[in-house]
C-alpha cells in the first residue's frame, strides 16, 4: 500500500537516495508526494531531472512535511534546525490528527536525545543503515524516540525493509550495530583487496584475482547464512590437517588477523560513542 503522507528529505546523497529510489520504484511513495532539499542550485536541477521528483534549495517544503528524512552530514544539523522549526506549524497541521511530524535521522552519531533537543515538536527515529542499502542488501538499525506510535513504527520499518533487513535496537546498540554493519563493509573490503593482492602476487591477472576475490566472499556469506553455520564450523570444513588452508590460517594468527579485526570494530564503536 503506497504511503499516503507527502514525505520531505533534507539532504540527497547517496543514502536518501538508496533508500527513496527501492520506494517510487515499487509505488509505495507518488514521485509527486516527495520535496526535497538540497544546498545548490545545480544539484537541485539535476537530482529532480534524476529522480523525477520536486527538489529546491528552500528547506521550507520538506520541512512542512509530516514526515521528514534528514540526511544531511552530522556537522550540518545546527545549520538547518532553524528551517525545521519555522516549518513545525505545516507540519503540524499536516501531520495524523492529534499526532506530531515525524523525522527519521540517518545521521551517524546524533543521538535521539540531540535531535529531539533541536527538533522539538517532531517525534525522532534514529536509523543506522548500511552501504549495501544500494544494492537492496542492507542492515538498518533503528531506535525510537518518543511519541512515536505502532503505526508509524510500521511504517518506518516498512521504508527501510525495502532495502534490506530491519532491526530494532534500544539505543546503546546502536554504537557497536554501526561499527560491524556500517563500517564493517570497508573493514571486510579490505580483506577482499588483500586476498587478490596475493593471488596476483601467486601468478594471477588482476582482474581476475578480484572476480575471484569478491565472489569468495560473497559465496562464503551465502553458505553461512544459508545453512545458519558458525564461522569457526566453516573454517573446520575448509581445513584439512596440514593442507593449505590451515597453512594460510597459521599465518594470519601469526599476523594477529583476528586481534585486529576485533580492535577495528571496538574502535569503530568508541568513534561513533565520541561523535555523540
Amino acid at each position: 500500500m503506497p504511503w499516503s503522507d507527502t514525505v520531505g528529505v533534507v539532504g540527497l546523497g547517496r543514502m536518501a537516495r538508496a533508500l527513496l529510489l527501492p520506494l517510487l520504484d515499487a509505488g509505495l511513495l507518488e514521485r509527486s508526494a516527495v520535496r526535497a532539499a538540497v544546498a545548490s542550485e545545480a544539484s537541485a536541477r539535476r537530482l529532480g531531472d534524476e529522480l523525477g521528483i520536486q527538489v529546491s534549495t528552500d528547506p521550507a517544503p520538506a520541512w512542512a512535511a509530516p514526515v521528514v528524512l534528514l540526511a544531511v552530514k552530522p556537522q550540518q544539523i545546527e545549520a538547518v534546525a532553524p528551517a525545521a522549526t519555522e516549518a513545525l506549524a505545516e507540519a503540524l497541521a499536516a501531520a495524523p490528527s492529534g499526532g506530531q511530524p515525524l523525522l527519521i535521522s540517518v545521521l551517524a552519531g546524533v543521538t535521539l536525545a540531540r535531535l529531539q533537543a533541536l527538533f522539538p515538536g517532531r517525534a525522532c527515529v534514529r536509523a543506522v543503515p548500511n552501504t549495501p542499502a544500494l544494492v537492496r542488501a542492507g542492515l538498518t538499525g533503528l531506535s525510537w524516540g518518543e511519541g512515536v506510535g505502532e503505526a508509524r513504527r510500521e511504517q518506518v520499518r516498512r521504508l527501510f525493509a525495502e532495502v534490506g533487513e530491519v532491526l530494532d535496537l534500544p539505543e546503546p546498540q546502536l554504537d557497536p550495530f554501526l561499527a560491524l554493519t556500517s563500517s564493517g563493509p570497508a573493514f571486510l573490503a579490505l580483506v577482499a583487496e588483500s586476498m587478490a593482492d596475493g593471488a596476483v602476487a601467486g601468478g594471477l591477472p588482476r582482474p581476475l584475482a578480484m572476480h575471484l576475490a569478491h565472489r569468495t566472499m560473497a559465496g562464503t556469506a551465502a553458505l553461512l547464512q544459508g545453512q545458519e553455520l558458525h564461522p569457526g564450523q566453516l573454517k573446520d570444513m575448509v581445513t584439512s590437517p596440514a593442507g593449505t588452508t590451515a597453512a594460510g590460517l597459521r599465518q594470519l594468527e601469526r599476523a594477529g588477523l583476528r586481534s585486529a579485526l576485533i580492535e577495528a570494530v571496538l574502535a569503530a564503536t568508541e568513534r561513533s560513542r565520541q561523535l555523540a
